[in-house]
C-alpha cells in the first residue's frame, strides 16, 4: 500500500491534503502529485482507499489511467489512513440531494472541515470543491474551521474552487478548462490560484467565494433550464403531429437561437441536483428552476407511456431498451432516466430486455444480436457504437429513438 507512514506525516505537513477521492478529489490529487507538490489523499471509503493504496484506480479512463500510474511510481503522493497536517487542504466530498427536502446533505462536507479542525495551522489555505448552496463557505465552513481557535483572513485562508469536469474526459478537461477560483479574501484566492497554477493551462477565473459558490449552480441550472424548454416543445410538437428534431433544426438557423435537443430526462451528479441548491437559498424568488425541474423529472414517465403506445398492439412483445447510462459514450449510470424508464415498463409487466455495451450491462454477443432477441428497438441513449452501426443497418425490427 502506497501509505505514508506515521513518523513522516508528523514530522511534516504534507503540501496539499484531498479529502474525498471521487470523480472529482482523485483527479485533483493526482495532478497536484504530477506538478511537483509533496500531495496526499484520504477518502472515509475504506475499498477505495485499499484500491489507491495498492496501485489501482477506479476511474476507467485510458488517459487518466495513464497520468495515475504515473504519479504512483513516480511523483510523492501518498494515500493516508487519516487526515494528517498539511500546508493546505482540499476538500471533494459528496453534497447529495435530500429527496423530500430538496435540500443540500451537508453530512459529508460538514464531517471532512471538522477532520481539518485538529490539524488546522497559521498559514493553512482549506479549498471547497464540493458543490454547495451559496453562502456554504461563510455560514457552514467558518464556523466549523473557527472552532480551531484561528481567525479565518488572519490566521488561515479559505477558498472556493468549483470543477467543470465531464465523465469520459476528466484527463483533458481538469487541464485545459477554465478554473473559477474564489477566495474568502484577495489573499486567499491568490493562494489558491497558485496551487491551480502547477498544472492547469485553461484560465484562472479569479473572483469572491460566494459568486463561485453561485457561479457553479448557475452553470448548471442554466443547461437543466434548457433542456426542460426543448422538452417541454417536444410534448407540444406530438399534440401538433410536428417532428420536434426537424423543427428545432430550422429555428436553429435564426441568429440568435441555439435550443438544445429533447432527450428522456436529466441524469448524472449535477443537473438534477444543484438547481435545487439554489430554490434551497431563495424559494420565494425562483419560480422558473422548480418547474423546470419538475419537467425533466417527468420526462421519463412521458417516454414510457411512448414505449406503451408503440406496443399497444402487441402486449407480450419483447422490448428492447439500448443504453443505460445518464449520458452518451460515459460508463456512469448516476441518476440514470434511462433505467427509470426501463423500471417504470417493467413494473407495467413488460418483457424488457436490456443491453449498454459501454458498461457491459445485457449478455448480449453485439449489437446484431440484441436486435435479432427483441420485438421492438428502444433508443434511450444514443452511443456512438450505436449511430455507426444504425447507419450500416441493423435490421427490420422497429426502432424508437429519442
Amino acid at each position: 500500500m502506497v501509505a505514508a507512514p506515521a513518523a513522516e506525516t508528523a514530522a511534516k505537513p504534507f503540501d496539499v491534503l484531498v479529502l474525498g477521492l471521487g470523480y472529482v478529489g482523485l483527479p485533483i490529487a493526482i495532478m497536484l502529485a504530477s506538478s511537483g507538490l509533496r500531495a496526499a489523499g484520504f477518502d472515509v471509503d475504506r475499498r477505495k482507499m485499499d484500491m489507491l493504496g495498492n496501485g489501482k484506480c477506479h476511474i476507467d479512463e485510458p488517459e487518466f489511467l495513464a497520468i495515475f500510474d504515473d504519479v504512483i511510481q513516480n511523483k510523492d503522493m501518498r494515500f493516508l489512513d487519516a487526515v494528517a497536517p498539511s500546508d493546505a487542504f482540499l476538500i471533494a466530498v459528496p453534497t447529495p440531494l435530500r429527496e423530500q427536502r430538496k435540500t443540500a446533505d451537508l453530512t459529508a462536507l460538514t464531517a471532512a472541515l471538522e477532520s481539518i479542525v485538529p490539524h488546522l495551522r497559521k498559514g493553512n489555505l482549506v479549498v471547497i470543491n464540493s458543490t454547495c448552496p451559496v453562502m456554504t463557505c461563510r455560514e457552514t465552513a467558518i464556523p466549523i474551521l473557527e472552532k480551531s481557535g484561528l481567525k479565518v483572513d488572519e490566521d488561515f485562508h479559505l477558498a472556493y474552487c468549483p470543477e467543470r469536469l465531464y465523465p469520459g474526459n476528466i484527463a483533458y478537461e481538469i487541464v485545459n478548462n477554465e478554473h473559477i477560483i474564489g477566495g474568502h479574501n484577495a489573499e486567499a484566492t491568490t493562494r489558491a490560484a497558485a496551487l491551480y497554477k502547477g498544472f492547469v493551462k485553461g484560465e484562472l477565473v479569479l473572483t469572491d467565494d460566494v459568486t463561485a459558490e453561485f457561479c457553479k449552480l448557475i452553470e448548471n441550472t442554466y443547461r437543466d433550464v434548457n433542456i426542460a424548454l426543448a422538452n417541454e416543445l417536444r410534448t407540444v410538437a406530438h399534440r401538433f403531429g410536428t417532428d420536434i428534431d426537424n423543427a428545432i433544426d430550422i429555428a436553429n438557423r435564426h441568429p440568435r437561437v441555439n435550443l438544445l435537443k429533447p432527450g428522456i430526462g436529466v441524469g448524472g451528479h449535477c443537473l438534477p441536483i444543484d438547481p435545487w441548491f439554489i430554490v434551497e437559498m431563495a424559494p420565494e424568488e425562483t419560480r422558473l428552476i422548480p418547474e423546470a425541474r419538475r419537467i425533466n423529472d417527468e420526462q421519463p414517465k412521458r417516454i414510457a407511456a411512448e414505449v406503451r403506445r408503440a406496443v399497444a398492439a402487441k402486449r407480450d412483445a419483447v422490448i428492447g431498451c439500448y443504453g443505460v447510462t445518464y449520458k452518451p459514450d460515459v460508463n456512469d449510470e448516476r441518476e440514470s432516466p434511462a433505467w427509470e424508464i426501463v423500471h417504470l415498463l417493467q413494473a407495467d409487466g413488460y418483457n424488457v430486455q436490456v443491453y449498454d455495451p459501454v458498461v457491459n450491462v445485457g449478455d448480449y454477443a453485439d449489437l446484431t444480436d440484441f436486435v435479432a432477441k427483441v420485438d421492438i428497438l428502444v433508443v434511450l441513449v444514443e452511443h456512438t457504437q450505436f449511430t455507426r452501426a444504425f447507419a450500416q443497418g441493423i435490421g427490420d425490427k422497429p426502432v424508437l429513438r429519442f
